[in-house]
């Protein structure tokens, strides 16, 4: 049985991914900062199907507390199989607005947060000789966003530790992904009018926005698999081709 991380778990993909990967059998842990009541509504939805998991709040922008959600898994598990880096913000602002806040706090939460995830999981990834970790980044760090230049610099650096740090972890047997999703039905995307949906619809091939549930199929998949690694998968409709 896998022992598994989502950081940022409780909402849109990130909880698809904790349904998903507790339903088919892992160990997950699912990580929140501020949305406690859905981290808990979520754990009840799985209780009733007499699944459990473990909830734990920690910011991971802040490498203290990441220490501490590692710690906990490994008291409570003995062992990490899976980290998974969901956990991340959206603004969307004209590059000239942007602010340093603004930026930093972009970097901090979206690509930061990768680093340090990654890097403190790692030690008993190595010791143990197996790991698997998935970055959830995006479409935008593919291709650019208008108005979300900042967005789109933290995932296309998240792509870029995705592919290096494969090369470095593959003696180790660590598996290194990201999954790219492109315009999925999420909070990130509410404040889309039905005229700006239907446009983006006309855009993709397949005529309509993708489901977080699909996403999370993509990384249960990746999660299983024993040979891919140092890859962007995008999920996106052939939004992008």
């Amino acid at each position: 049985m896998k022992t598994v991380i989502v950081t940022g778990g409780s909402r849109g993909i990130g909880a698809a991914i904790v349904k998903k990967l507790a339903r088919s059998g892992c160990d997950v842990v699912l990580n929140y900062n501020q949305s406690e009541q859905k981290a808990k509504e979520i754990q009840n939805e799985l209780q009733k199907e007499k699944i459990d998991i473990e909830i734990y709040k920690a910011d991971v922008s802040k490498r203290e507390e990441v220490k501490k959600l590692i710690e906990f898994t490994l008291e409570k598990f003995k062992k990490i199989d899976v980290l998974i880096n969901n956990a991340g913000i959206d603004q969307v602002k004209p590059f000239i607005d942007i602010t340093d806040d603004d930026w930093n706090n972009m970097m901090q939460v979206n690509l930061n947060s990768v680093f340090y995830c990654t890097q403190e999981v790692l030690t008993t990834m190595i010791q143990r000789k197996s790991g698997c970790i998935i970055n959830i980044s995006s479409i935008w760090g593919i291709t650019g966003a208008s108005c979300e230049v900042h967005y789109s610099v933290a995932k296309a650096g998240i792509d870029g530790l995705t592919k290096a740090l494969a090369k470095e972890l593959g003696p180790s047997n660590i598996r290194v992904n990201s999954v790219a999703p492109g315009a999925i039905m999420t909070d990130m995307n509410k404040n889309l009018t039905k005229k700006e949906i239907e446009q983006i619809n006309q855009e993709i091939p397949l005529e309509r926005f993708g489901s977080p549930e699909e996403i999370a199929r993509c990384v249960e998949w990746l999660v299983e698999d024993t040979y891919t690694t140092g890859q962007v998968i995008s999920p996106n409709g052939g939004w992008l081709i």
